[in-house]
């Protein structure tokens, strides 16, 4: 081989050297034999250095991937034989490859696999586990290769190259029978190495353990199921579910084995052994149990045999079979009291983990023509839950919202899925209680703290869409819905709740009102009080510009849904936010109240205001006057002082500030049209 270039493959190297190593492999990729010298050294271990291992087994991998069917028998021959004697070697190494060339290795394994199993070595697995037997770096190696066999084979996840339409129906195909030869052939030896090897390595390798439960898990899902689910396996695997370093993975293989596809009466019967089992073994005192990244994997568990018998029942109440139904019905309903525990755990991963079977189970209730008592008892209780989930924690960073917020953001919504379904299964229950909840803390708001406060007016906000009315209108209709949205929002007004000092109350404060904004054309006695709000400290004079910026938004929708209702506040609103639509860059790095784009919502706002109040044409034309006055003036100072500028920098944020201001001139929206009309009356008159 090539030692010059070799010396390229080192991440240190020259960039010479490196070019010189690239070009190398791509000869000896296209070299019909070259890839020869790269099998030889593999098999007598020429090379210790990692970097040049990988290289080799990457040309071998080109050669099986793109060249297999070319080459002539005795070629693929010393492939087999190469990769044997490599194997052979490993086994008696003792310091193992690096884990990189142990994948590589696998990869290259597997791919020999898919590309002669079906015709030239169907012994593939028995010539590996007989070579292998129990060897540490053996079983290491012949791990990886069945998770890499199962990656080209059957994980429909990988993303393998693109193919025409032809081709990919051929490698399905040729993927199927693959499967179905190996169920004939070789998947009950192989489960026996794999109980073998977990029997063995349990107790002192429980990396290598792991890995034998995550290939358990990966294969379950297409081989026979009794060959997993009988006693000797499944006691194995409850017997690692004690194990601190091998909990979690047989957490995993558990869930894979609940999760394979099964007639309903199979399935159920299998989900509720497996319950029985864990339970006996004390699995379900989960109060007991301080270990919150074992609880997410089991709440998973959980979660997937709660599902699996929503998915039996749903089937078998379509086949008519009332008595197994209802007893499909029980095993469900047996569930829901470890449903709810792991529902309201404090960590919200463990929560997040088992709301889906929460979802299908509150599906299951609404197909019922009746709820029993218990049942009743069950939805009540996942609604306080979900009102108690809700609410932040203490740690929520507000300024700096990072992944940990996302996350939350992202629970908040599956969370609100609940309670949409909730609404569908009792309404009146879901009303009432939010109801409930609402009037006591709205009573306290001052001595309460922030969450508790903020999710209250959240659960108010959320019942817009939980329960849903056509167009926004909340307030027509059911007499006992809109009395009681009615009494919240008055109390909302009225309490005084949009002082509190805290941006993720004052924020939900104003959504809740825009999105309510149709309640005040049934009581617009309090438009005053709401646009004072809006206007002072607590709206766009606010502290937090993430909340003057969100609040200008808010402003332009409110006045656009209650313009009619505007004409007697118009000068007075127009007066407040005067200096609010100046037109002023950043000044030695004070940056202005509000943005460029927040702007633009406040002169939509102003211009809806004036060309929809009931003022003289001449008295619009003042407004628009005095509006757009100040802005054409600024806008001049600014085009002179341009060419005056020495910095880039500096020239680009007038230039920016001069283009804002053409676009708060056109003021686009649904009304642009009349705006712009007016704008130019009000300019040019």
């Amino acid at each position: 081989m090539d030692e010059q270039a070799l010396m390229g493959l080192n991440p240190n190297a020259d960039a010479c050297y490196r070019q010189r190593a690239l070009a190398y492999f791509e000869q000896l990729k296209e070299s019909l034999d070259g890839w020869e010298v790269c099998a030889e050294a593999l098999a007598k271990g020429v090379y210790s250095d990692d970097h040049v291992k990988f290289f080799c087994f990457q040309v071998l991998e080109h050669q099986i991937k793109f060249r297999h069917g070319t080459l002539a028998a005795a070629q693929q021959q010393l492939i087999r034989e190469t990769l044997m004697k490599w194997l052979q070697a490993q086994l008696m190494n003792v310091h193992p490859e690096k884990p990189f060339i142990r994948n590589k290795a696998a990869q290259v394994l597997a791919l020999t696999f898919v590309m002669e199993y079906l015709t030239l070595w169907p012994k593939f697995f028995f010539d590996i586990l007989n070579l292998v037997g129990l060897n540490l770096n053996g079983v290491d190696i012949y791990l990886r290769t069945v998770m890499a066999i199962d990656a080209e084979v059957v994980d429909r996840d990988i993303l393998h190259t693109p193919l025409s339409l032809s081709v990919r129906s051929q490698e399905t195909r040729r993927n199927i029978l693959i499967k179905d030869t190996m169920r004939e052939q070789c998947i009950p030896a192989l489960v026996e190495s794999w109980f073998q090897i977990l029997q063995t390595y349990q107790h002192t390798h429980s990396e290598l353990t792991c890995q034998c439960l995550e290939v358990v898990g990966a294969y379950v899902s297409w081989i026979d199921l009794n060959l997993i689910a009988n006693d000797r396996f499944v006691n194995l695997l409850l017997s690692h579910m004690s194990m601190e370093e091998l909990r979690e993975e047989a957490c995993d293989c558990l869930f894979e084995i609940v999760n394979k596809g099964m007639e309903p009466v199979d399935k159920t019967k299998l989900v509720e052994s497996l319950c029985q089992v864990l339970q006996s073994a004390g699995f379900f005192n989960i109060e007991q149990e301080e270990d919150v990244d074992f609880l997410a994997k089991f709440s998973r568990l959980v979660n997937g045999m709660g599902q699996s018998l929503v998915l039996s029942w749903t089937k078998l109440s379509k086949t008519g079979d009332a008595k197994v139904s209802a007893e499909t019905l029980r095993a469900v309903e047996g569930k829901v009291p470890l449903m709810l525990q792991l529902l309201i755990h404090e960590d919200d991963d463990i929560s997040a983990n088992i709301v889906g079977f929460c979802y299908d189970y509150l599906h299951v209730l609404k197909q019922l023509p009746a709820l029993s008592e218990q049942q009743k008892s069950n939805v009540e209780a996942i609604m306080l839950a979900v009102m108690n989930k809700l609410k932040y924690d203490d740690e929520y960073n507000f300024e700096n919202e990072g992944e940990d917020e996302a996350m939350f953001v992202e629970y908040r919504k599956q969370l609100k899925m609940l309670l949409d379904r909730l609404a569908q299964v009792s309404p009146e229950l879901l009303l009432e209680a939010v109801h409930r909840v609402f009037s006591a803390t709205m009573q306290n708001w001052q001595t309460v703290q922030f969450m508790e406060v903020e999710v209250a007016i959240r659960l108010l906000y959320m019942l817009g869409e939980a329960l849903p009315a056509s167009h926004g209108a909340h307030f027509s209709g059911d007499t006992t819905k809109t009395s009681t949205l009615q009494s919240m929002m008055r109390t909302l007004i009225s309490c005084g709740v949009s002082e509190y000092q805290h941006s993720s109350v004052t924020l939900e404060f104003f959504e809740t009102v825009v999105r309510y904004d149709k309640f005040f054309l049934v009581e617009p006695q309090h438009i005053p009080s709401v646009l004072m709000a809006f206007l002072d400290h607590r709206g766009l004079r606010h502290s937090s510009p993430k909340v003057r910026s969100r609040v200008a938004y808010l402003f332009s929708r409110f006045i656009k849904t209650l313009h009619k209702h505007m004409n007697a506040f118009i000068e007075d609103i127009l007066s407040r936010i005067q200096d609010l639509l100046e037109l002023a860059p950043p000044e030695n790095g004070f940056p202005a109240p509000l943005s460029s784009d927040d702007q633009l919502f406040m002169f939509e706002t102003a211009g809806v205001l004036i060309v929809n109040g009931e003022s003289p044409a001449e008295r619009k034309q003042a407004l628009m006057r005095s509006l757009l006055t100040p802005l054409m003036e600024a806008f001049r100072m600014l085009l002179a002082k341009l060419p005056q500028e020495a910095g880039e920098e500096r020239q680009a944020v007038l230039a920016d500030c001069l283009s804002h201001a053409v676009g708060f001139a056109r003021c686009k929206n649904d009304q642009n049209l009349k705006i712009d009309q007016c704008l130019k009356q009000g300019y040019y008159s």
